[in-house]
């Protein structure tokens, strides 16, 4: 058993810290959006589907050598498509669809490497199973989540912190070397009985109809009937039902903190989690106490994602999202371990169950964002999931079923609830790969004024009454770091030339005068069709306006210097802020684009992460001067701000305007250098 248990430890260590490693790769290039994982977990669920698949057929339809054969030719084919590094022809011009894009990078770049990396578990428990009747070879898929989970904890923890991510992708493509080696000798081995599983097996004397009949041996010569439409269905949505709540919580997470692997790990490790214990044995999943927790946990994620009171509550939301994630996945996961099948359909029941997980992923990932004009994938989700917990519970006693009931009629209530806060004051919605964007009308008169939201984070306001409508207000007023550095360029001799990435309403261009150029650069076109047909900062502007579409990264890397007087960093979804724009080789783009005396500022406001160190560090190992410029939003116009400010013109930094708002920045002498390769999320975690 200890080669088989060893071979599939490596195989799925290996499948999950992949995950990471290559989404990590590719989210600059599509703007560090959160939705880069999503469509990364679309991917790894179907691929998963295929590869299961191939396992269900390759044992039900070939001989035990051929199929050794065919799976070492495959993985020595495979070994061609290393190291698992995406090359530069993905890199996406901004025109493209990023979803379909990602896809079709992870098919050429890991595509294969993860196919076969999936099958190995199903396919050796198979061949476990045939060489070893009598034990249990569903004690091997719990192995394998263990594995995995070991490898989502590691990769925070004990990887990305220390490691770049080049050289990850280097080592991961070594170890997947080595696997394939193991693999090999393990399908040629010859330890143990051989005895062929039939997918058509018939049932013995007395045996019961379907897969209710619970084996009390785990011998393949016991055969029970092959389990009925009905069954599979179910395990598909059980299996569908827990995808569906990962890929939601995790959306629901990363678009309003950060898109970093950290918050991309907890969920997913909160989901095989509940797999192992499930997987592992009966006595993990204690059906009595499951049930009604997971009917409390379902109708407290729905209040929680309603009440706008606790929408920026980080611990709370963490912990209600976290906590009933994990009872909801030990509901489905609960009964899919209490309804697998005997051993001669193992390949079929695991089939089934990524068939549910690639459907569940599919819909969240792609079929929704189409869908639903708004983030409401998490509260209908939880309705789903309500119906299924009173559907499976309604042959027990009926308090499981009036419990049931009742959180099946909390999580509508609440999603009914949702919906109409989402749409209180809602005139436009708009949702693409890179979130969801509202703009809300509010006030009567003099007050009346139109905000952006992205996310649950406002992106500008403007004020509709003529005096007020060309003021600048938000973070981007008099008072705040980029407002003073504008202020501070007037008067001046010359136009000037201004560079901003992020376009939010384009409340910026309100500083133009005449002769200057403002040039916007947003990777959601979204944005740039609301800034000008929603909101009028940039037609009102006396400044000519020029927009970019794209990443602002891979714009700026193409064009010549732009010779920027002033280059503004405003690029956040949510509260999410690009790394990869605030990054050692970023900022040496950015020098690159500005003016000797130019300068480059940084909005680094943010409720969670505090990344003004990060950006002095960055100044620092350029030899820039670096000043932060936090405003409280005094004005009824302004919201608090931080902005980071790097530039080399002492006289404009010691300009009175902006001297007497600046603040002493800590220094952290222990941090590591933020660069392409490198970022660490603990250490601008908010105490």
């Amino acid at each position: 058993m200890l080669l088989y248990a060893l071979t599939i430890f490596a195989s799925a260590f290996l499948l999950f810290l992949v995950q990471p490693i290559i989404a990590k790769e590719i989210l600059p290039w599509f703007g560090g959006s959160a939705a880069v994982w999503t469509t990364c977990l679309v991917f790894f669920q179907s691929t998963l589907l295929a590869g299961y698949a191939y396992a269900d057929v390759a044992v039900r339809r070939l001989s035990r050598r051929r199929q050794a054969w065919l799976h070492s030719t495959l993985l020595v084919g495979s070994l061609l498509l290393l190291p698992v590094v995406p090359g530069l022809v993905w890199k996406p011009l901004g025109t493209e669809s990023p979803l379909w894009l990602i896809l079709g990078l992870l098919a050429a770049t890991i595509g294969l490497p993860y196919l076969l990396l999936s099958t190995t578990s199903p396919l050796l428990q198979a061949w476990f199973a045939q060489r070893h009747p009598g034990r249990n070879p569903y004690r091997l898929f719990a192995l394998s989540n263990f594995a995995s989970m070991l490898a989502l904890l590691a990769y925070p923890f004990a990887i990305e912190p220390w490691i770049p991510t080049h050289t990850q992708a280097i080592a991961w493509s070594a170890g997947y070397a080595a696997f394939a080696a193991l693999c090999i000798a393990t399908a040629f081995s010859k330890s143990g009985t051989h005895h062929v599983f039939s997918g058509s097996a018939q049932a013995g004397p007395g045996a019961k109809t379907g897969t209710d009949h619970v084996l009390k041996t785990w011998s393949v010569h016991v055969l029970a009937a092959p389990p009925g439409i009905a069954r599979h269905v179910l395990w598909a949505s059980l299996a569908a039902m827990g995808s569906i709540l990962l890929l939601s919580v995790t959306s629901h997470i990363t678009e309003n903190i950060a898109a970093v692997p950290l918050l991309w790990i907890v969920p997913l490790s909160i989901y095989l989690i509940t797999f192992i214990l499930c997987f592992e044995g009966s006595r993990w999943y204690p059906r009595g106490l499951v049930l009604p927790l997971a009917a409390f946990a379902l109708g407290g994620m729905a209040w929680a994602i309603a009440d706008p009171s606790i929408t920026h509550a980080l611990g709370l939301q963490l912990s209600i999202s976290c906590g009933g994630l994990f009872v909801a996945c030990m509901f489905c996961h609960g009964e899919l371990a209490r309804l697998r099948p005997a051993p001669q359909f193992l390949t079929r029941f695991y089939l089934m169950v990524s068939l549910g997980g690639a459907l569940g992923a599919v819909l969240i990932g792609i079929v929704v964002p189409v869908v639903l004009p708004a983030n409401f994938d998490l509260a209908l989700g939880l309705v789903a999931c309500a119906a299924l917990l009173t559907w499976q519970v309604r042959r027990d006693p009926p308090g499981f079923a009036a419990l049931a009931i009742v959180a099946a009629a909390t999580t509508v209530g609440c999603a009914i609830w949702g919906i109409d806060e989402f749409y209180d004051a809602t005139i436009v919605t708009a949702r693409n790969f890179y979130g969801v964007l509202r703009v809300q009308a509010i006030g009567t008169d003099s007050t009346r004024h139109r905000s952006l939201i992205h996310g649950t984070i406002l992106h500008g306001t403007q004020y509709l009454a003529p005096q007020l409508r060309r003021r600048p207000t938000t973070y981007y007023t008099e008072t705040s770091g980029v407002g003073r550095v504008l202020e501070s360029l007037n008067p001046r001799t010359q136009p000037l030339k201004v560079g901003v990435i992020g376009l939010g309403t384009g409340t910026l261009a309100a500083y133009g005068a005449k002769g200057d150029v403002y040039r916007f650069y947003d990777i959601n076109p979204a944005v740039i069709r609301i800034a000008r047909t929603e909101f009028t900062y940039l037609a009102d502007s006396d400044a000519r306006i020029e927009t970019v579409l794209g990443d602002a990264r891979l714009s700026l890397e193409r064009e010549p210097p732009q010779h920027f007087d002033l280059l503004a960093i405003d690029a956040f979804s949510s509260d999410a802020i690009p790394v990869h724009l605030i990054t050692s080789e970023a900022l040496a783009l950015y020098i690159r684009h500005v003016k000797p005396d130019g300068v480059i500022a940084f909005h680094v406001t943010n409720r969670y992460l505090d990344l003004v160190p990060v950006v002095a560090a960055l100044a620092h190992a350029h030899r820039m001067q670096s000043v932060w410029i936090p405003d409280e939003g005094d004005d009824p116009l302004a919201s608090r701000s931080d902005w980071v400010l790097v530039s080399n013109n002492t006289a404009l930094l010691a300009n009175p305007r902006i001297a007497e708002a600046a603040k002493p920045i800590e220094a952290h002498p222990g941090w590591r250098l933020w660069t392409d390769d490198f970022n660490n999320l603990f250490q601008v975690l908010r105490r």
